[in-house]
């Protein structure tokens, strides 16, 4: 399984963490769900969240990581989005949601991807999944090793499409980090999600439309995935992006897990879409690798060193609490070359007042090498003076 660089990159953004207390925090609306979970993927936070790491049975959300492998293969170029795959018996035979596609078919990878995300066809997932990894039993292994990898410590997979089976099990959080994940990783794909129609040429007229109500209603909304089974509930993972003046491009994800219907489904993930987006403020405190403090460093080539994140650090806040905040920064004192880029050399801890509410993890923004044998002797000898 091929690591993406990108994971090295956002790795230092997950160790953002939230200290507020539960009492500063807005108080989220009731959502008619077994499990749910709002987050904030510009922030990195969670804004909010029920049961998030009860097991769940995730239905046709399985379809996100099987998708996240069938991007991998394409990123890899391993498959082609015009690659022609065959259709199995086993493809053709799958019980559930199709895009009722036979084995008289050789069908593109394009519109197999399109079939499994648009109409959630379990048929389409089985022939990618073989079609990549050579058979559906292969996949699976794929499947955990991947969620393994991306730190979903809670997640089994037993099948590629999510029919009922015993042991395949996930969580809302687990979901959040493989929704976040997709949508970072892949953003040459992930506008698939977005498509509201689609029916593969000589398939059923009335098999065409996304289940995803939200596509319909929000215009904000690009995604995510629905998912249904009757041991499940209805599932739905919706996300949407919207623009603020402080803020362009401010995601969130909303997952609600085991509602009564697919309108409740749809008004629960709407519901905390809207309260994540008017009872919380996203702030942009520094853009990507901007420097966040540049401080002295000593037996170096260079003077100073440039401190912050390779991804803009943004905070999310509670509505008008932004003009409260301070920063400050901890870090070793004095350092000392040589520093690599990427580093972690300090911290930015976020005051509300006198407590701090997020700290951030900073970085070395360039190398700075060790100097050569006088600079090091001459900022030893300035080093002990003071």
């Amino acid at each position: 399984m091929r690591t993406n660089f990108l994971r090295a990159l956002v790795a230092p953004l997950l160790a953002v963490f939230c200290l507020a207390a539960a009492a500063q925090a807005p108080q989220p609306p009731e959502v008619a769900a077994k499990s749910w979970l709002l987050y904030d993927m510009s922030a990195n936070q969670v804004l909010a969240a029920r049961d998030a790491d009860s097991p769940v049975e995730p239905a046709s959300l399985t379809k996100l990581m099987t998708a996240y492998l069938v991007f991998d293969a394409l990123r890899a170029k391993k498959i082609d989005l015009k690659q022609a795959l065959p259709v199995s018996e086993r493809a053709w035979k799958m019980p559930g949601s199709r895009m009722f596609i036979d084995p008289k078919m050789q069908v593109p990878v394009e519109d197999l991807i399109k079939g499994m995300i648009v109409q959630s066809g379990n048929d389409a997932t089985v022939a990618l999944a073989e079609g990549v990894a050579g058979s559906v039993e292969r996949f699976v292994e794929l499947m955990n090793q991947q969620a393994k990898a991306l730190g979903m410590k809670n997640t089994g997979y037993k099948n590629v499409e999510g029919l009922t089976a015993p042991g395949h099990t996930t969580t809302a959080r687990d979901l959040s980090i493989l929704a976040s994940r997709l949508i970072q990783e892949f953003p040459d794909y992930v506008g698939y999600y977005a498509i509201k129609k689609y029916r593969y040429e000589g398939t059923p007229t009335t098999n065409d439309t996304n289940r995803n109500l939200l596509l319909f209603r929000d215009p904000t909304v690009d995604g995510l995935k629905t998912g249904h089974t009757e041991a499940a509930g209805y599932c739905l993972i919706a996300t949407a992006r919207r623009d603020f003046p402080n803020l362009k491009g401010r995601r969130l994800i909303a997952i609600v897990l085991g509602a009564q219907s697919e309108a409740a489904r749809a008004n629960e993930a709407q519901k905390l879409l809207n309260w994540g987006y008017t009872a919380w403020e996203g702030i942009k405190l520094f853009e990507a690798d901007q420097a966040v403090v540049e401080p002295v460093i000593w037996k170096g080539t260079e003077k100073t060193v440039k401190l912050g994140q390779p991804q803009p650090i943004v905070l999310a806040v509670p509505a008008g609490q932004a003009g409260k905040l301070k920063t400050q920064v901890a870090r070793p004192d004095p350092l000392v070359a040589p520093i690599r880029k990427g580093q972690p050399v300090g911290t930015l801890k976020v005051l509300a007042g006198d407590k701090v509410i997020h700290e951030v993890p900073l970085v070395a923004l360039a190398e700075v090498p060790q100097a050569g044998i006088f600079s090091r002797a001459w900022d030893a000898v300035r080093l002990w003076i003071q």
